[in-house]
């Protein structure tokens, strides 16, 4: 019984040493959104994955403010609201439903403008380059719909589909990854890609190159041997 009672003890302090670990690397994370000109104000949202818990920022809050004691969400997969003083995002249920859907361990969503722009005029992000292969191909562009409506978590989902980002017309972009990292990053690489596109569509006469269809299939493959190993 005693080695019971320790062994507990020592699961749920272990359980709060990760869960005040996500909720600093959260917090970071959602300030560089800021930093890099991602959000504006108080829009779009960071969550994490901790157990069977997904912690999320709060909702109308600028990003300076919140430490990581203010981090609440809700739990997987019943969403039941985590107690706490400050109310998660009005978007959890879509939060809530990529995590129950993808192999998701963070999620990031930005209103990064020139993803917005892009996204209000095609139905698919055009591949002007290779970066479109580490997003699992042509980016879908989700239908728009109304904030914290399951409509929307079902748009967002259809474009999901083998896809690690997607952007939501007239709203924004959802990217989510096995980190905060690689979500943020994803996050950032089609925001990055559609400056590129209307940078080069703004020289007069000119259409920039596009990407074949094998192209993008192509550049996956030798992204399998990039970066460092472990």
């Amino acid at each position: 019984m005693g080695d019971g009672r320790r062994g507990g003890a020592q699961g749920a302090r272990d359980a709060h040493e990760a869960e005040a670990a996500a909720g600093e690397d959260l917090v970071a994370t959602a300030r560089r959104t800021v930093r890099d000109g991602l959000v504006v104000g108080t829009s779009g949202n960071v969550s994490v994955r901790v157990g069977g818990t997904v912690p999320v920022t709060p909702t109308g809050v600028p990003y300076d403010r919140p430490g990581p004691s203010d981090v609440r969400g809700a739990g997987l997969p019943d969403g039941r609201r985590v107690p706490g003083r400050l109310r998660p995002t009005g978007e959890l249920p879509l939060r809530l439903a990529v995590y129950r859907a993808a192999d998701a361990r963070a999620a990031v969503h930005a209103h990064a403008v020139h993803v917005a722009a892009v996204s209000a005029l095609v139905p698919k992000l055009p591949p002007a380059h290779c970066v479109t292969a580490a997003l699992g191909g042509p980016v879908r562009v989700a239908p728009c719909a109304a904030h914290g409506a399951g409509k929307l978590a079902e748009n967002a989902l259809r474009a999901l589909a083998a896809r690690t980002a997607r952007p939501l017309r007239n709203h924004g972009t959802l990217a989510y990854g096995a980190t905060l990292a690689q979500a943020y990053d994803r996050t950032a690489q089609p925001e990055w890609m559609c400056r590129l596109r209307l940078t080069a569509s703004s020289v007069p006469g000119r259409s920039p190159a596009l990407l074949s269809p094998e192209q993008p299939a192509e550049a996956a493959e030798r992204l399998r041997d990039c970066g460092q190993p472990g």
